[in-house]
């Protein structure tokens, strides 16, 4: 049986538990980054920033080293992955520092995923050998050239960062699912007066707001972000294989269904309450005009009355 990708929710993790050397540590903790906040975070904390001059669009991802030779990329859509960082090192610099950099944080629900890697020098590709990744180091090692050896970090980074972000949605996605049992309970017990449109418009919200999130950034549900477009070859394959590793492709397919199942919930609601609303207006339209009529015949009457009498 193949071992599954260690994953550690919320909680903090102990040093003792994993060997920081050999980890590539991926963890969520906002709804997306605001890319130049982040540079500027790095260097006032002394990271140097792309430092093997791979030149990638820092809009989509920013690579910094700093002192200990640990590699950090920092993704668009809230996410930091380490290689070779001890795990409060990371923890601090993603909900301390980069913090600052985020658009609706979400540290009580961040979400934390760890690979292990190896590296081997007599290679100058890379794989995954079942969960674990094989860095190949060849070039790195004898011509001291470490572009490769990063091109290939970047590409497995990326893949491993959309995990922890689908890892968020689906959990707020369940909590979404909790919210609205309560609704669906009610209908099924004939209580439907007890739902509100502003309840129901709140919940269509919250769906929209999942919605976008998964669909807002093409590198979490495109086959390959378009920073590889221009790469070599292997890295798409890098990207694909720990995207299976992790699932991302069926995830996100379940996540979707998912969300298609629940806007179909909240669209009955709403037909209902909407219809619930019209139905009001029409009972009100029609005391109105009964309304009218009595008073009408009122006036009939008095005229007809006041007729006779004279």
């Amino acid at each position: 049986m193949t071992k599954q990708p260690v994953r550690i929710t919320k909680s903090p993790r102990s040093s003792s538990e994993i060997d920081y050397r050999r980890t590539i540590s991926a963890i969520c903790v906002a709804r997306e980054f605001d890319m130049d906040a982040v540079q500027e975070i790095l260097r006032y904390h002394g990271f140097e920033l792309d430092p093997d001059g791979t030149n990638f669009d820092p809009m989509a991802v920013v690579h910094a080293r700093g002192v200990s030779n640990g590699d950090i990329f920092v993704f668009p859509y809230g996410t930091v992955v380490s290689w070779s960082v001890p795990a409060d090192t990371l923890e601090t610099l993603a909900t301390k520092q980069l913090i600052r950099a985020a658009e609706n944080p979400h540290i009580d629900r961040m979400e934390v995923e760890d690979l292990e890697f190896v590296t081997d020098e007599s290679r100058d590709t890379s794989y995954m050998k079942g969960n674990i990744v094989v860095l190949g180091t060849k070039k790195q090692e004898s011509e001291n050239d470490r572009r490769d050896t990063t091109f290939a970090q970047v590409a497995f980074s990326s893949g491993l960062a959309r995990s922890p972000k689908l890892a968020v949605l689906e959990t707020s996605l369940m909590d979404y699912f909790q919210g609205s049992k309560t609704m669906v309970d009610w209908l099924e017990r004939g209580l439907q007066d007890k739902l509100s449109s502003n309840l129901v418009l709140k919940k269509t919200g919250e769906l929209l707001s999942l919605r976008a999130q998964l669909n807002h950034y093409s590198d979490i549900t495109d086959h390959l972000p378009d920073m590889f477009w221009d790469s070599e070859s292997n890295l798409e394959n890098y990207y694909n294989q720990i995207g299976a590793e992790m699932d991302v492709r069926s995830r996100i397919s379940i996540l979707n269904r998912k969300i298609d199942y629940a806007h179909e919930t909240v669209s009955v609601l709403r037909e209902m309450t909407t219809e619930r609303h019209s139905t009001r207006l029409e009972w009100i339209i029609i005391v109105l005009i009964a309304v009218e009529v009595v008073f009408e015949l009122r006036r009939v009457y008095k005229e007809e009355w006041g007729e006779k009498a004279d």
